[in-house]
C-alpha cells in the first residue's frame, strides 16, 4: 500500500480544522456524515492518522472522526501545557467536537490515552454523549514502570536525516504495536514526522505533552471513576502489554461496567487494530453494543 487508504465509497479521508476551546483541532473524517458516528481517539504521542486503515474499513457503516489531540499532528499547541495537557481538558475538547458536528451520542474507540478520555467521559456528566466504549489497552490504573518506558521515548524530540531513518526509529520504538503491514509503517512514519527549521525530520508532537504525568498524576489511577461507568464497554488488551497488566485486566473485568476482555496475540502496548481480523473484531463489537 503506497497511498492513503480509501473509505468504501472511494472518497478517501477528508480533513477539517475545528475551533475548540481556543484551539484548532485537526480531524480526519471518514464516511457518510449521516451514518452512525464513531470517534477514534489515539494514544499519548500519536495522532488520529493511526486509525487510517481501520477507519477506512468501518466507513461503510459509520461516520468516523479521528481527531489529533492538541500538541499532536496538525492540531494547535498549548500555551498553558500544565493546565491543558490533562485527561479532563481533553474530555472537554471531545465534547465540544461532538457539538461542532451536531452529534448527540457517539460510539467511542480509544487507544491508551484515548481510552482514558473515553473512561473520563463515561464516568461523569458527559456519559450521555457516548453510546458505547471500546478501550484499547489501558485501564483505570497505569503502572509506573510503563509510564517510565513511555517517557523514555516521548519526552525528547529526536532528529532524523531521512524518512528511512525515521521509519527505522518508529519500527523500533513501537515494536509493541505488534504485527502490521509494510504499508502501515510507511504511512505511520509519513504522518508522524515534520520538518525542522534545519531541514531534518522530527516527531509531529510537542514534547511538553508528557507534563500530564506530573501536573495531573491523579488521572493515572481512577478506579473510583471506573466504578461509575454503566455504558456497554469492551476492553482490548495486548497479550504482552506492560500498561494493561493481567492483574489490572482481571480487576477491571470484575468491576465497574464489568467488560469482557479480548486479548490480541503478538502485541504489547498497544495493538494497532489495523489487521483484517482486528477490524472484524471491532465491527462485531460495535454491532453488538450499538445495535
Amino acid at each position: 500500500m503506497t497511498g492513503l487508504p480509501v473509505d468504501t465509497a472511494g472518497n478517501g479521508p477528508r480533513f477539517a480544522y475545528v475551533p475548540v476551546l481556543d484551539h484548532e483541532i485537526h480531524v480526519t473524517e471518514w464516511g457518510d456524515p449521516s451514518a452512525p458516528p464513531l470517534v477514534m481517539w489515539h494514544g499519548l504521542a500519536r495522532t488520529g492518522r493511526d486509525f487510517d486503515e481501520t477507519a477506512a474499513a468501518l466507513s461503510d457503516s459509520y461516520f468516523v472522526l479521528c481527531p489529533d489531540t492538541i500538541g499532536r499532528g496538525l492540531s494547535s499547541w498549548s500555551e498553558n501545557p500544565e493546565a491543558e495537557h490533562s485527561i479532563e481538558y481533553y474530555s472537554g475538547i471531545a465534547a465540544d467536537l461532538l457539538d461542532h458536528y451536531g452529534i448527540d451520542r457517539a460510539a467511542w474507540l480509544g487507544t491508551s490515552m484515548g481510552g482514558q478520555i473515553g473512561m473520563r467521559m463515561a464516568s461523569g456528566p458527559l456519559a450521555d454523549r457516548l453510546s458505547c466504549l471500546i478501550i484499547n489497552d489501558i485501564g483505570p490504573e497505569v503502572p509506573q514502570e510503563a509510564i517510565d518506558r513511555i517517557l523514555a521515548y516521548a519526552s525528547s524530540a529526536p532528529r532524523f536525516a531521512t524518512l528511512r531513518e525515521a521509519e527505522a526509529w518508529f519500527r523500533s520504538a513501537y515494536t509493541p504495536f505488534g504485527p502490521a503491514s509494510e504499508g502501515y509503517w510507511r504511512r505511520m512514519t509519513r504522518t508522524s514526522v515534520r520538518r525542522t527549521g534545519q531541514g531534518t525530520f522530527t516527531l509531529h508532537y510537542d514534547p511538553r505533552i508528557t507534563v500530564q504525568f506530573t501536573a495531573s498524576p491523579q488521572e493515572m489511577t481512577t478506579w473510583d471513576r471506573w466504578e461509575r461507568i454503566t455504558l456497554p464497554t469492551h476492553v482490548i488488551r495486548g497479550a504482552t502489554s506492560d500498561l494493561l497488566t493481567p492483574g489490572i485486566a482481571e480487576r477491571l473485568a470484575g468491576s465497574g461496567p464489568r467488560p469482557a476482555v479480548t486479548e490480541i496475540a503478538e502485541c504489547g502496548h498497544a495493538p494497532t487494530l489495523t489487521r483484517p481480523q482486528d477490524i472484524d473484531l471491532l465491527r462485531g463489537l460495535l454491532a453488538d453494543m450499538t445495535g
